[in-house]
């Protein structure tokens, strides 16, 4: 279960990667806010029977960028996910999901079900939601956050020590994990290195949708679905809402592992034993 890098256009550009070569079941891998296809390097070694293709998601990775002007939205990532699977010549597939591209992976089993054949998404289910009576607040942060974008000057790291270490203190990884993460996600310049994702995706959206929104979003995923959290669960997704979005699918199964955030890359053993069956079908 070797992977090796690939590259393809869609519409919006270039998509970069990490592919296998099996002949198993066809799964596409979406990784985590600023994170890169790297995130399923631990995983894919434990996933024998499945051709696995982990694209980095736009914006992330070596990825195009979106144009200037443009805005990261989830109708975005979810028309590049099926924009990856029309260049693969994937008409049905599976998809697997960590964190941010869980929430995607969840969006468009929602929305084209009749493409999406299981679906394996790890900590998170639908996405995050807001209040109605925060809405005039989000948008007044999104803007100016927006608005304040263009004078920030990306830092150069003259070597990948401080970068690692700022993802193992921000993610509790470990160093060979953050390492993995780093490693794809810079690029070198004068004088050292950059981080290589879109500095848009730091900013706050200006639009959530609100929790009813995403139940009835996730009560309309019709796919066999498996969703794994860590113990203890994260702050941005707590108890007991995690449990309570699991329990809407019509066909869902919940597993809970000791661990943190990115555990598919800490213990990806584990994971495997809970998800590589029910990927395999």
């Amino acid at each position: 279960m070797t992977l090796r890098d690939f590259e393809l256009q869609i519409p919006l550009g270039r998509i970069t990667g990490l592919r296998n070569d099996g002949d198993g079941a066809r799964v596409i891998a979406l990784h985590g806010w600023l994170d890169n296809a790297a995130s399923f390097v631990p995983l894919a070694p434990h996933l024998s029977g499945t051709h696995l293709v982990a694209p980095d998601l736009p914006g992330h990775g070596g990825s195009s960028h979106l144009a200037p002007g443009a805005e990261y939205t989830s109708g975005v990532a979810v028309n590049a996910v099926l924009d990856i699977a029309d260049a693969l010549g994937w008409q049905t597939f599976s998809l697997l999901g960590h964190s941010m591209g869980a929430g995607i992976a969840s969006l468009v089993a929602a929305s084209v079900p009749e493409r999406v054949q299981r679906l394996v998404v790890i900590e998170a289910l639908g996405g995050l939601a807001e209040t109605v009576e925060r809405t005039a607040d989000r948008w007044r942060e999104a803007i100016a956050a927006a608005r304040a974008l263009p004078g920030k000057k990306l830092r150069v790291f003259s070597d990948l020590t401080t970068p690692v270490r700022a993802r193992m203190q921000a993610n509790q990884l470990s160093e060979p994990a953050a390492r993995l993460l780093v490693e794809r996600g810079v690029r070198e310049v004068e004088g050292g290195y950059v981080w290589s994702s879109d500095q848009r995706l730091t900013l706050p959206t200006p639009q959530r949708l609100s929790e009813p929104q995403l139940a009835r979003l996730v009560a309309g995923i019709a796919c066999p679905t498996t969703v794994v959290y860590a113990d203890p669960p994260q702050a941005y997704f707590p108890e007991p809402l995690r449990t309570q979005r699991a329990q809407l699918l019509p066909d869902g199964r919940l597993h809970v592992i000791a661990g943190t955030h990115h555990l598919h890359m800490e213990d990806p053993m584990a994971v495997a034993d809970v998800i590589g069956d029910f990927l395999r079908g």
